[in-house]
């Protein structure tokens, strides 16, 4: 609960703090009014980056906040709970109180999906490959062939409609996926399903990682620099290649999603495929009529594995769109046409990382069905390859 094995990673205890730290900064204290419900210092050591509310403890030392100790965080989280109810109950109705109580739940499935992710990074670090998830992984799958849907081009709207009149109260979105505007796109096609372990294997047998023409540049010195000859998790025993999962350390599984790849090894994978990244407006026309099914950590499953046929059949459209894994796009993030960030400090949510990131879609086995939607735009930073992220094959028509 309080281990850090890396600057990317937060110990548990401290996630669990920090999403309750929101709760009482955005919703208790500046909606409500409330008097602070944590000890003197959670605003510094809990705060991630939001530079409008003051300082913050330096992000890679978190796994030195040996205090306060998990019973006193949990203890913390209660009383932010119990706080949180009566203001509930006493402003039933209150559309502002009520906006940012939703964001501060999205923003705790954020969390949860990073406490998962975060957790199997800390037990890699560790010789004994302790498993964090107990029963074993079912039988392994043969990978379906790799097949081809084709999209027209043309002018489509993506993005999220915040202005449409029969929208719930509870359709909700961040702001990064707002306003919704028209794109044009050229014909194009994306495979039916994510690049495979099997796939990503063939590619470091074909030297995929000692091959110059396939990489970025960026991308070619980090590999260089890191020795770099797989993706994370992966190592060769006498031969063979095992990953560490959530399960633990066992033989690669050819037929389940490549996972835990950087934006530039997705890239050089996909080169290597004669392909490439779809755009992430490609990827969103394709999915945006599609229901949120796949594999996600309601399952209780938290590894990556094929799709299961009764939730994700269609023949007539592309498999895996959401849960398996993060699906990486060739797409910059940056802001929509008209985007605003929000006044004040929960405008800093997504605004102010529009720089030196790539957009993602689709989720992941580590997140929750009901989290995610087609406009939904993740981002992390090309380098990036602790999350279950992956690819899917994008190619011009032909």
């Amino acid at each position: 609960m309080a281990v850090q094995s890396m600057d990317d990673v937060s110990p548990t205890k401290w996630h669990l703090a920090h999403t309750s730290w929101f709760f009482e900064t955005f919703v208790l204290r500046r909606v409500c009014g409330a008097a602070p419900v944590g000890e003197p210092g959670y605003e510094v050591i809990f705060n991630s980056y939001y530079n409008g509310v003051g300082p913050q403890y330096h992000r890679p030392s978190r796994g030195l906040l040996t205090r306060p100790g998990t019973s006193e965080v949990l203890a913390y989280r209660a009383r932010v709970d119990e706080a949180l109810e009566r203001e509930l109950e006493r402003r039933a109705g209150d559309a502002d109180l009520a906006r940012v109580v939703e964001l501060g739940l999205q923003h705790e499935q954020q969390h949860q999906e990073l406490i998962l992710t975060d957790i199997q990074h800390v037990l890699s670090m560790n010789p004994l490959a302790p498993r964090y998830h107990e029963p074993a992984l079912p039988p392994a799958g043969d990978a379906a062939p790799l097949r081809w849907h084709a999209f027209e081009g043309g002018a489509h709207e993506v993005g999220h409609d915040d202005r449409r009149d029969d929208r719930s109260p509870h359709d909700f979105a961040y702001d990064n996926e707002s306003p919704r505007h028209r794109v044009q796109l050229v014909d194009y096609e994306l495979a039916d399903r994510l690049v495979t372990n099997g796939e990503v294997r063939a590619f470091i047998e074909d030297g995929g990682y000692e091959r110059a023409e396939l990489w970025h540049d960026e991308g070619w010195a980090e590999a260089r620099a890191e020795q770099r000859r797989a993706p994370l998790y992966w190592t060769e025993r006498d031969g063979v290649w095992h990953r560490h999962s959530l399960h633990g350390t066992h033989a690669v599984r050819d037929a389940d999603p490549a996972t835990h790849l950087s934006w530039f090894e997705a890239s050089a994978v996909a080169a290597w495929m004669g392909a490439r990244l779809p755009t992430e407006f490609e990827w969103e026309r394709a999915a945006r009529d599609r229901s949120v099914a796949g594999n996600f950590r309601e399952r209780a499953v938290y590894t990556p594995l094929p799709p299961d046929p009764s939730a994700d059949a269609d023949p007539d459209a592309p498999r895996q769109l959401f849960g398996d894994c993060w699906e990486w796009t060739s797409s910059a993030y940056a802001p929509y046409p008209g985007f605003r960030a929000a006044p004040g400090a929960l405008g800093e949510y997504n605004g102010k990382f529009m720089v030196n990131q790539y957009v993602l879609r689709g989720g992941s086995c580590a997140s929750a069905s009901d989290h995610l939607r087609a406009t939904y735009r993740n981002f992390f930073p090309a380098r990036a390859r602790w999350q279950f992220s992956g690819l899917r094959l994008a190619r011009d028509a032909r």
